[in-house]
């Protein structure tokens, strides 16, 4: 039987992906009340999801000014898209060649997935090209690189949210099917190319001039959750 997530779990969950989809923009302040309302949740279980996004990255935390969707700086966007070169870098040159047909079919399930969103659903797309870059972190087995990529990632999330020029915020998902091709093949330093190619155009898609939101996080979280209770 499956267990069923905590109060604190599902609230996490929808707002990590709210932010993570770009529905809720950097810098947008999160009320817990208005939180506990929405999700018909305690305000002590919100706290909880909270304190879990800001370890993620995702989420600041101010004494007397409470929480808001973490906004990066110019500056750290570009130490951000820096630091991910490197780690994602050390990701491919361990999976090259490593990969089983069990974890090739788990990750070409999930291009197939980023392909059917980018023509339904461009917020989901959106999450979901995200974090096929974390599962190939997943794949390595490495606890620590994985929690490592995951944070950066999502950094790069909330950097793409806030500057992305012309909204061009996904990843090219052909891309991600010619990387799974060279990490098949056991040629990592072609993997290595073209994952430093692709992330390089992502990077390039961020002008460092901030994207204007007008978005509701009343009729956001509405959304988030009836999605998260179906």
């Amino acid at each position: 039987m499956e267990k069923k997530p905590s109060r604190a779990n599902f609230v996490y969950n929808a707002l990590r992906e709210a932010i993570l989809e770009q529905a809720l923009k950097p810098g947008t302040k999160l009320a817990e009340d208005i939180i506990a309302e929405q999700f018909e949740v305690s305000r002590t279980s919100v706290r909880a999801a909270l304190q879990q996004l800001r370890g993620d990255g995702l989420v600041d935390i101010e004494a007397n000014k409470g929480a808001s969707v973490a906004a990066p700086s110019a500056e750290e966007a570009r130490d951000i898209f820096s630091l991910r070169r490197m780690l994602e870098a050390e990701v491919v040159r361990r999976l090259a060649g490593q990969l089983s047909k069990k974890e090739c079919d788990r990750l070409r399930a999930h291009v197939r997935s980023e392909q059917q969103a980018k023509s339904s659903n461009s917020s989901l797309s959106i999450r979901l090209t995200g974090e096929f870059h974390i599962l190939l972190a997943e794949l390595t087995g490495s606890p620590s690189l994985t929690r490592f990529v995951r944070e950066v990632v999502s950094r790069c999330s909330l950097i793409l949210a806030r500057f992305a020029r012309n909204h061009s915020t996904e990843c090219a998902v052909d891309e991600h099917e010619r990387i799974i091709t060279a990490l098949m093949s056991g040629d990592g330093k072609a993997a290595e190319e073209l994952l430093l190619h692709h992330l390089d155009s992502v990077a390039e898609r961020a002008d460092l001039r901030e994207v204007p939101s007008d978005s509701n996080m009343v009729d956001i979280l509405k959304h988030y959750a009836l999605r998260r209770s179906s």
